[in-house]
């Protein structure tokens, strides 16, 4: 997840898919929030789910148009590490953030399982030592009509035609461009991700039960063009910026528990100064 998005509107993705996964609005926000809702049960691993957990496992389906499978077809989920606010490209620091760690859950169609990264900047990211995610992709050749906010990021050049930088970190400065697009698309590919809500490893996101932690999303097209090389790789892709998801935690049932003894205790008061009144009467 490093660099600028594909600038082509081919990918249906994003903003349709998620609402099609969560129920979240079509054109959201990177303020938009994901519900994973608690199961009972194993989290399963088919991208016919959505987005769920059982209080030990979480489990998060990435949907999203594509017209062809492709061996380099991809996607991956980013998380933050830790307090520190990181920006959506890699953690790397900007004007508006300090930057901080990250976390990704990398999937490619060509390998089985995911890839557990860690990176703190752009061009820092790699695989960690421990792995502790899990992944499956689906692809069906289906009719569908979505509609997305496509997002692109466009250096921010002077009058001269020369890069600008931040003046405070020297990075590359950014203007962005939105527009909502409605397509046709064919082919949809489905992949669910799967880990722990918590690990070992301090690399990892940890997730509790209630929270808002940040979220962002990122895909490949990884058909082989005619020159040989292929359409989407490295900082060629789609990308969102950071969403929150909230892991719903069970429902506390003390409240109800306490009004039944709310509801016993004076039924029980009730019976006494019913019995006494009776007892204190003439015969």
């Amino acid at each position: 997840m490093v660099g600028l998005p594909s600038r082509l509107p081919r990918l249906a993705l994003l903003a349709a898919a998620f609402a099609v996964v969560w129920g979240t609005p079509v054109l959201a926000q990177e303020t938009a929030v994901v519900r994973v809702k608690l199961i009972q049960g194993e989290v399963p691993v088919d991208p016919q789910v959505r987005g769920v957990h059982n209080t030990k496992q979480i489990a998060f389906m990435l949907e999203y148009a594509d017209p062809t499978q492709d061996p380099a077809d991809a996607a991956a989920l980013e998380f933050m590490v830790g307090d520190k606010k990181a920006h959506f490209a890699h953690g790397q620091p900007m004007a508006q953030v300090e930057g901080g760690p990250v976390n990704i859950w990398y999937w490619r169609n060509e390998t089985p399982g995911a890839a557990d990264m860690n990176g703190q900047g752009v061009g820092t990211v790699k695989k960690q030592a421990q792995q502790d995610v899990q992944a499956k992709g689906i692809w069906k050749d289906e009719k569908t009509k979505v509609r997305f906010k496509e997002r692109k990021l466009n250096l921010r050049k002077d009058a001269k035609g020369e890069l600008m930088k931040d003046p405070k970190t020297g990075d590359p400065l950014f203007d962005e461009e939105t527009k909502v697009v409605e397509q046709d698309a064919t082919g949809v590919w489905r992949v669910v991700f799967t880990r722990a809500l918590t690990t070992t490893d301090p690399n990892d996101a940890q997730f509790q039960l209630g929270t808002f932690p940040n979220i962002a999303f990122a895909v490949w097209d990884g058909k082989k063009l005619e020159s040989g090389d292929l359409k989407e790789s490295g900082s060629q892709k789609a990308v969102t910026s950071w969403w929150y998801f909230n892991a719903v935690p069970p429902t506390d049932y003390s409240i109800y528990l306490y009004g039944l003894i709310a509801v016993v205790v004076a039924a029980g008061v009730e019976y006494v100064i019913i019995r006494k009144a009776k007892k204190g009467q003439p015969a």
